[in-house]
């Protein structure tokens, strides 16, 4: 086998120093700020020009879509406010106009209800009044039965009595008049 051989010769770096990074050569450095201040001007240029006036508009659009969102919700909860309350006053008048007509109601309930109560007051009064002259009439009609039954018994306990026939015309005139009680 053959020993391994050492060979350190095509691997150094340009220039002869050994281990040195290229950004760090002391005698580039003005060529490598010069290239740095330039690309990054260049940069701040291509982002001043196109990329930050993308996102400040990106973001004015979002700013007002926003803005017009809270704007819309703000119109929203104004006209829920206003139907809101135009609902409260509709409930109210119609709770108003219920009790206006439950009022009128009641009334042409108990109107009705008195003119049936009058109707039936008088009705009643008509029928006390027929019933009052019928009994009435009953009651002279029970009277002049009684009276005449009083002159046939009279003149039947005078034949009974005494003997003597009398005529029931005549103790008609005996029996005093019989006057009906009120009540």
């Amino acid at each position: 086998m053959a020993e391994p051989r050492e060979t350190t010769e095509g691997t150094g770096t340009p220039g002869g120093q050994a281990g040195v990074l290229p950004q760090m050569k002391v005698d580039t450095f003005p060529s490598q700020i010069f290239w740095l201040v330039v690309t990054f001007g260049l940069l701040f240029l291509v982002l001043k020009r196109k990329t930050l006036p993308m996102i400040e508009g990106a973001i004015g659009q979002r700013r007002g879509r926003i803005e017009g969102d809270l704007g819309a919700a703000e119109n929203f909860r104004k006209d829920a406010q206003s139907a809101l309350a135009a609902y409260e006053a509709a409930l109210a008048q119609a709770r108003t106009r219920a009790h206006q007509l439950a009022d009128e109601n009641r009334k042409s309930v108990v109107g009705e209800i008195d003119r049936l109560r009058a109707a039936a007051d008088s009705e009643a009064q008509k029928a006390f009044g027929t019933a009052e002259t019928r009994i009435a009439a009953e009651r002279g009609k029970a009277l002049a039965g009684v009276r005449t039954a009083a002159a046939e018994a009279a003149a039947q306990i005078v034949e009974r009595l005494i003997g003597v026939s009398v005529s029931t015309e005549d103790a008609a005139k005996a029996v005093p008049p019989i006057e009906a009680k009120g009540g």
